[in-house]
């Protein structure tokens, strides 16, 4: 996969967006910046091979960055225009690929990007200008990308204004998440539902958002979430029946939902993957801990 997209980078160090044959073909900074995330495993797990793609990606990042951290000038064509909040999550890719060959510039990039996309945060953790396509009621997808990002900033820079951020969005989401793990797949600025489906890549984004913020707080309200929402999306995966549908993981559920409306999606895949290696690893260093333990059997049993 790694040797793949090295093949098909931009001699600038971009990436286009959409599917392969998509048009029109052009660099887009969201694709670019997930991709970098890629990038920077790849040096990690297999060396020196992926470094120069890695680092042309977060230059071209660095260097198409307006001067108030956004990045308005590679936008997606598949999405509607206008400034993303959830573009945090490339600035996670920034951040990834200085850990690896440290880069002053990505790192001061991803923290503009940072700072620029607080300026969007209301007092009660909602984010404007933070969907695909509809930022009055953005999906939990996106929501999950803001989140994420503002976590990583966190991670890389220990500064607590990055936590307290990330705090009141998660705080906002734990209160709409149900005993049974159903978080409406869009929302509002209020955090009610804006719609009845669910958006199971969002449930898993958010879930894994919250068990970072557990492991760091020691707060249960965010694991109780985190391992409902797993639990909901768990339920929702076939594990038997036709080969080429076991395992998979729908856009919405039910799968009539318009967020990948009768489709599987491989990046909702990814994230549920994602979501559960943290849940195991978070409740097995708990373990020993019989109200923790007691607390995943109430919430997640046998699932």
């Amino acid at each position: 996969m790694l040797d793949w997209l090295t093949s098909i980078q931009f001699p600038d160090g971009g990436y286009q967006g959409g599917h392969i044959r998509s048009e029109p073909r052009v660099p887009v900074t969201f694709n670019t910046g997930q991709i970098l995330l890629g990038l920077a495993s790849g040096v990690t797990e297999f060396g020196e091979v992926y470094a120069e793609a890695m680092s042309r990606a977060g230059n071209w990042l660095v260097d198409t960055q307006d001067a108030d951290g956004c990045w308005r000038k590679y936008p997606t064509p598949f999405a509607s225009p206008g400034e993303k909040a959830y573009e945090t999550h490339v600035a996670w890719g920034l951040f990834e690929a200085a850990r690896v060959g440290p880069e002053s510039r990505f790192v001061g990039a991803a923290i503009a990007n940072i700072r620029w996309a607080l300026r969007y945060q209301r007092d009660n953790g909602w984010f404007d200008n933070c969907c695909l396509t509809d930022p009055l009621h953005p999906l939990t997808h996106t929501l999950g990308y803001v989140l994420r990002g503002i976590l990583e900033a966190y991670r890389y820079t220990e500064e607590p204004i990055y936590l307290r951020a990330a705090q009141r969005t998660a705080d906002a989401v734990v209160k709409t998440v149900r005993d049974d793990g159903y978080l409406p797949g869009r929302l509002t600025a209020d955090w009610t539902p804006a719609v009845s489906w669910v958006c199971l890549t969002g449930s898993a984004q958010i879930a894994h958002c919250l068990l970072m913020l557990h492991a760091w707080t020691g707060e249960f309200r965010y694991l109780r979430a985190a391992l409902s929402l797993n639990r909901f999306v768990r339920r929702t995966i076939l594990l038997t029946g036709p080969q080429e549908l076991r395992g998979a993981v729908k856009g919405s559920y039910p799968i009539d939902g318009a967020y990948g409306a009768f489709e599987f999606l491989d990046w909702a895949c990814k994230f549920m993957i994602d979501a559960n290696v943290l849940e195991h690893e978070v409740t097995q260093q708990s373990s020993a801990t019989p109200h923790l333990s007691g607390l995943r059997n109430e919430v997640a049993p046998n699932q």
